[in-house]
C-alpha cells in the first residue's frame, strides 16, 4: 500500500487550478458551439458580425471561433456571477430565527421560501463548480459556516444559515443536507452541525438537527434521521443510518 505526505498549500494549488480550469471550459464551450454558431447564420442568410473578412475559408474559420470562445467565456461568466449573486440574496434573506417551530402560514416560512428560491436560481450553474473556492464561496455567502480545508461537492447544502461544516470536512457528490422539515402544518428549523475531519458519503441525507462529532463517517447513501447525534469518530450508514462501527474500531453489539 503506498501512502505519502499530504500536499503542502493544497488548497492554495487547488484554487490556481480553479481559476485556470473555469476559462477553459469555456473555451471548450466556445469551440464546441461553432457548427450551431455557422448554421444559424446560414440558415439565417446573415453575414458574421465581427470585423475580420468571411470571404475566405480562414477568415470565416476565424471569426466562427471567435464568436464561439467569446460565447463560452459568456456562460462561464454568466454562471459564476448568478451563483455570486444568488447567495448574497439568499444570504440577506434568509430566517434569522431561533430553531423550533413556525406555523407553514406565517411570515417566517414566506422569508425561508425567498431564500430557497435563490438557491434553486443557483442550481443552474452551481453543480458545476463544485468543489471549488467558488462553491465554498456561495455557502459563505449563503450564510453557512465553513471551516478551513472543506471540501463540499454537493450542490445540495440547503438551509445555509442553519449549517456548520467544521475544517477538512468532505461532502461528497450530490449528498444532501437539510436544516428545514414540514409536518403537522410547521416548518421546523434545526440547525445541523459537521465537525471537524468529518466525512459525509455520497448520496448520503443529512435531516435537521442532526449532529456529526469530529472525525465522524456518514456512509455513502446514508439517510441520517432527524435529531440523530453521531459521536466522534463512528461510523454510521444504512437506511435509516445507524452505527457501524464504534470510534474504536470495533462493531457495537
Amino acid at each position: 500500500m503506498i501512502t505519502g505526505e499530504p500536499m503542502k498549500s493544497f488548497i492554495l494549488v487547488q484554487n490556481l487550478l480553479t481559476a485556470i480550469v473555469l476559462p477553459i471550459f469555456g473555451v471548450i464551450i466556445g469551440l464546441t458551439a461553432i457548427p450551431a454558431i455557422a448554421l444559424f447564420y446560414y440558415w439565417h442568410g446573415q453575414e458574421l458580425p465581427l470585423s475580420l473578412s468571411a470571404s475566405t475559408t480562414g477568415g470565416y474559420i476565424i471569426e466562427l471561433t471567435g464568436i464561439g470562445v467569446s460565447l463560452g467565456l459568456f456562460v462561464m461568466t454568466w454562471g459564476i456571477s448568478l451563483v455570486f449573486v444568488s447567495g448574497i440574496m439568499a444570504g440577506l434573506l434568509r430566517p434569522r430565527i431561533e430553531p423550533g417551530r413556525y406555523p407553514l402560514q406565517s411570515f417566517v416560512t414566506i422569508q425561508w421560501a425567498w431564500s430557497m428560491i435563490f438557491h434553486k436560481v443557483a442550481l443552474f450553474f452551481l453543480p458545476h463548480l463544485v468543489p471549488s473556492f467558488i462553491g465554498n464561496t456561495y455557502y459563505r455567502l449563503s450564510g453557512a459556516k465553513i471551516g478551513k480545508g472543506a471540501q463540499i461537492n454537493s450542490p445540495n447544502i440547503n438551509d445555509c444559515g442553519s449549517v456548520t461544516i467544521g475544517k477538512r470536512v468532505v461532502i461528497g457528490g450530490k449528498a444532501v443536507i437539510n436544516a428545514h422539515l414540514t409536518e403537522k402544518g410547521e416548518l421546523v428549523m434545526a440547525p445541523v452541525v459537521i465537525g471537524n475531519d468529518a466525512l459525509i458519503g455520497t448520496e448520503s441525507i443529512i435531516q435537521p438537527g442532526c449532529t456529526i462529532g469530529e472525525g465522524a463517517v456518514i456512509a455513502s447513501r446514508a439517510v441520517l434521521p432527524k435529531w440523530t447525534n453521531v459521536p466522534a469518530g463512528e461510523v454510521w450508514g444504512g437506511l435509516p443510518a445507524k452505527c457501524i462501527r464504534l470510534a474504536d474500531g470495533s462493531k457495537p453489539v
